[in-house]
Parts: C-alpha cells; structure tokens; sequence
C-alpha cells in the first residue's frame, strides 16, 4: 500500500501544480468481464486551446481517480474478488470553445490496483496498468457532465501475461 499511496500523492501533486483549485468531480460506474466498479474522481483542466478553428478546440484535464472493484468469477470460479484502484490520467478533450455541449475524448493514464487482477480467467501479472479510454460526453449550460466511455487495462507487455480488460463506463460530473 505504501507504492499506491506514492503515486497518489505524486499524481496529486503533479495535478495541484496544474492548477490551483480542482475544476470538477466525478462519479463513475463501469462494468465488463464479469466485474463492475465504482469511481469517484476530481478533475482540474488544462488553460491550453491547441487547433481552434470554427469554435471548437483541443483541451484537456488531469483526472485523480479512486475505484472500487467487484469481480464475481474470482479465479475462474464462484467466487468475488475485490480491489481498489488508485489512478491518474492526462485527458484530452474536443470541445467547443464555450466548454459546453458534445465532446469527444480520448486519454492514457496509470493505476495501481491493490492487488493483482484474476476473474474470469483474467489474471493480471502486475498491480501496475494503464489505462486507455475514449468517450462522447455532453456538458449542460449548468455544468453537468454525462458520459459514455470504452476503457481497457492492460500492463502494456511490461510483464507477461497480459491479458487486459474492457469496461463500458458511464460517467455524470459537475464543474464547479
């Protein structure tokens, strides 16, 4: 646990450092492989607007995150298995200039889980992954964020084997 609560605080800082005060929060549920998790998360965006053009732009956000994870063919069999994960994770956003309306984002961040990965005959080598995503969301005049997200974990072939994992995720938010 003292590796995980490490790179929470170094993904903490290096997010503190990009601004201030966090943007937004974020509340997620995912599922896929047999396993479903929750995942709470605080946003702080990025100043930068690359590519403007026609009122739309290429922005971004760190993302903290925080997950609990439920599997239910622990080891390939009847049985659960639960984990957190710790996460943190550059985003990059299409937008519009005005930070309302559709989006589309894509990103590649690192977890650390608390233990290893192994339902549904599904085992992780490493307690280290990254973790890929793209989404469509839409952000309201009021602030609230809704959207739908494909993500997949993998330790990418540091350590075999490396089977991965998928999960549909829907995520509501709010900006503050």
């Amino acid at each position: 646990m003292k590796t995980a609560t490490t790179i929470l605080l170094l993904g903490l800082s290096l997010a503190s450092s990009a601004s201030q005060a966090v943007d937004s929060a974020s509340f997620e549920y995912a599922t896929g492989n047999r396993t479903q998790f929750v995942r709470l998360g605080a946003q702080w965006r990025w100043d930068a607007a690359w590519f403007k053009s026609n009122g739309t732009h290429l922005g971004g956000y760190w993302d903290a995150t925080l997950s609990q994870w439920r599997g239910t063919r622990y080891q390939g069999r009847d049985a659960t298995q639960s984990l957190t994960d710790i996460g943190f994770t550059p985003v990059f956003r299409f937008q519009n200039d005005s930070k309302r309306g559709i989006y589309y984002e894509g990103a590649v961040g690192v977890h650390y889980l608390s233990r290893i990965y192994d339902v549904n005959n599904r085992k992780f080598s490493t307690r280290f992954q990254f973790g890929d995503h793209i989404g469509i969301g839409y952000v309201t005049n009021d602030g609230w964020d809704v959207a739908l997200k494909i993500q997949h974990f993998s330790n990418g072939s540091i350590k075999k084997p490396n089977p991965g994992a998928n999960f549909i995720i829907l995520k509501a938010g709010r900006e503050f």
